[in-house]
């Protein structure tokens, strides 16, 4: 058993423009505007509260804590004393000044002392000297715990806003892409793996729910915030603020090396990961197969060199985003540091305040914040972005039947079938290899007709035509002299019933398999079903009868059990065509006795296609023809046939 590494491998993509996918993403958002806006009004407001903090802090520092240094300071030679200056029109400050009168300088209706003298004051004359300034200071703490307040209080409305739109933007689009696989045509899935697709309506859905959440975030919150801070540092001191913007050129650089980096690396985390799902569906899938042929260790070396690579990948992009975020954090204490150099020295020269030195720090870590946050959500988004290119490139797959422009409106099966044809039919499953060629045959109303042949002879590929999960390269294919390609689709299945030799039954009771989606079924018409069927005796035998669980696939019950049931539901569906693919190939002796007898009350009075290999269930049709390579070798009933010992004669032979 061979796996072969390349059969999962997904296509190779171009350089994708993130605009251009967002910009396709748009009609899923677009639903949701109301609360995209009412999001960005937050943001604007969130901005405005962050960019307060500081300044509040700058206010309470040069007002209160140390008083403004223009008006405190007296010159005495080449030295600079900063001074507290407290009015003495107050009378607890007048006996406080005359108290201490050698440290005090008396001007009109105010008294002066050094900073450095008021360490020799008592503590609760100095409280008194400093009231204003301590309620001052209160007085910006409240405001301060105002403004952090309101701001979680904006974020925690903003973040819930945001993701509900986000969730329900992802429930969209799941449901979009789920109808859109669902509508492709059967040629799609047999190129597609299982766990590729299930890769792409799960974890890439998920991923895309970063666009739709952080988006706003990404464009607004962290950008109104950069632009916020450049602002207030150029009003508050604009030879500072062109110092500290120094390395903005470096760090723009950066961020679009180390993002294209990543981009390639998501990029080969998709696709691993898909290939990781891919090759578990089938692992668990086919692990009597594994176990049979002990192809266990095998399996698991394939895997392992999948996983492997997946975690390489990943471990590629960690080692990126911490080169990244360090170097980032390199540049963010290094601007600290040079603020510190530079902003002291103009604090010791008289140039800036404290407080504007204290508040420049703090917008300038505010500044280096949301550029760390765009860059890391611009990486998350580039898993995203990797995400919505698989995405799209499965709802850019246009592997669907053609609908015709001129359908016709009545049923084909509205007055019943009198005819099925096959008109100079010709097939191929991949382009220059044909599997049909030229085909003609008719199947007249209330006839059995059956189709024998080699395995590879084509007999599969013409009940895929004549239900129309394939349309023929050439030729037509006719029900009541009319092109089944003029017919919708459902209509036209919906008179048909398929048994196969592996019947699927989904998970969920054995009613739900027979009775799909009809909840207004007559329990009378229920058993009629089960008894025309042979299924009420095992049916019976059940804990829970018919509402028994089925599990996956219906492993749960005997393969002979699941045909019957398979059967039932053909019945439920009162077809007008039944259509037999190998339908009793795989089944004992006994329990075929029992299939044989339910699908002849199911053809009964209907027209009947029989696909087999097993020559006995088809000697009693009307008509059989016999395929090779393609071609119709031979048609007849079974005696006109043998008679003519021909190639139907020597598969009867060999099978004896």
């Amino acid at each position: 058993m061979r796996f072969k590494s390349d059969y999962f491998e997904e296509e190779e993509l171009g350089r994708v423009y993130d605009a251009k996918m967002l910009k396709r993403l748009w009609p899923f958002v677009r639903t949701y505007r109301l609360l995209l806006a009412a999001a960005t009004l937050l943001v604007i407001l969130i901005t405005l509260t962050e960019l307060s903090i500081p300044y509040i802090s700058k206010v309470a520092i040069d007002s209160f804590i140390v008083p403004d240094v223009e008006n405190s300071k007296q010159e005495t030679g080449n030295s600079k004393i900063r001074y507290l200056k407290t009015g003495i029109t107050d009378p607890e400050a007048e006996a406080i000044v005359r108290k201490y009168s050698e440290l005090f300088t008396v001007k009109e209706n105010y008294a002066i002392i050094p900073f450095g003298e008021l360490s020799k004051l008592e503590k609760k004359d100095i409280a008194v000297l400093r009231k204003d300034d301590i309620r001052g200071v209160g007085m910006a703490a409240l405001v301060f715990v105002f403004a952090v307040t309101l701001n979680f209080i904006l974020k925690f409305i903003q973040i819930m806003i945001m993701e509900y739109a986000g969730q329900k933007a992802m429930y969209d689009l799941r449901v979009h892409l789920f109808s859109h696989i669902r509508s492709l045509s059967v040629s799609f899935f047999t190129r597609n793996p299982v766990g590729r697709l299930v890769t792409r309506v799960t974890n890439d859905i998920q991923n895309m729910q970063d666009i739709f959440a952080s988006m706003i975030v990404f464009i607004f919150r962290d950008l109104f915030l950069i632009m916020g801070v450049a602002v207030v540092l150029l009003c508050m001191n604009w030879h500072l603020a062109m110092v500290s913007f120094a390395v903005i050129p470096l760090v723009l650089c950066s961020s679009l090396y180390f993002s294209r980096l990543a981009r390639g690396m998501f990029r080969v985390m998709k696709i691993k990961t898909a290939e990781i799902n891919t090759r578990f569906s089938e692992t668990v899938g086919g692990i009597k197969i594994i176990q049979m042929f002990s192809q266990e260790l095998k399996n698991f070396h394939e895997f392992k060199i999948l996983n492997r690579e997946q975690y390489m990948a990943g471990t590629g992009f960690v080692l990126i985003l911490a080169r990244f975020m360090r170097f980032m954090g390199f540049l963010d204490v290094f601007v600290i540091a040079l603020m510190i150099f530079y902003g002291g020295a103009k604090v010791l020269d008289g140039s800036i305040s404290l407080g504007e030195l204290v508040a420049f720090l703090a917008y300038m870590r505010m500044f280096f914040g949301p550029i760390q946050d765009i860059a890391q959500k611009y990486n998350t988004m580039q898993n995203a972005m990797a995400s919505a290119e698989r995405i799209f490139l499965i709802l850019d797959s246009r592997e669907q039947l053609p609908v015709s422009s001129d359908l016709l409106s009545v049923s084909p099966y509205q007055n019943g079938i009198t005819d099925i044809r096959m008109e100079d039919v010709c097939f191929s499953y991949v382009e220059n290899e044909e599997v049909l060629k030229g085909i003609f045959f008719e199947i007249r109303a209330g006839e059995t007709f059956a189709i024998v042949g080699p395995t590879g002879s084509g007999k599969t590929s013409l009940i895929n035509l004549i239900i129309r999960f394939y349309d023929p390269v050439s030729g037509r294919v006719t029900i009541n002299g009319q092109d089944i390609r003029h017919q919708d689709i459902s209509a036209l299945r919906s008179g048909m019933a398929l048994v196969t030799q592996d019947p699927f039954l989904f998970s969920g009771s054995i009613r739900e398999n027979i009775f799909p989606g009809d909840v207004h079924i007559s329990e009378k018409e229920v058993e009629s079903v089960l008894t025309a069927s042979n299924c009420r005796a095992f049916i019976e035998r059940l804990p829970k009868g018919l509402d028994t669980e089925l599990s996956e696939g219906g492993s749960s019950v005997s393969s002979g059990e699941r045909q019957l049931i398979s059967i039932a539901r053909a019945f439920a569906r009162n077809p007008q065509l039944i259509i037999l693919d190998e339908a009793t190939s795989y089944i004992d002796s006994e329990t075929e006795v029992k299939i044989q007898e339910a699908l002849g009350n199911l053809m009964q009075n209907r027209t009947s296609l029989i696909v087999a290999h097993r020559l006995s269930t088809t000697r009693n049709a009307d008509r059989i023809i016999v395929l090779h390579r393609g071609k119709i070798i031979e048609s007849g009933n079974h005696e006109a046939l043998m008679a003519r010992r021909g190639f139907y004669y020597k598969l009867n032979l060999l099978q004896r």
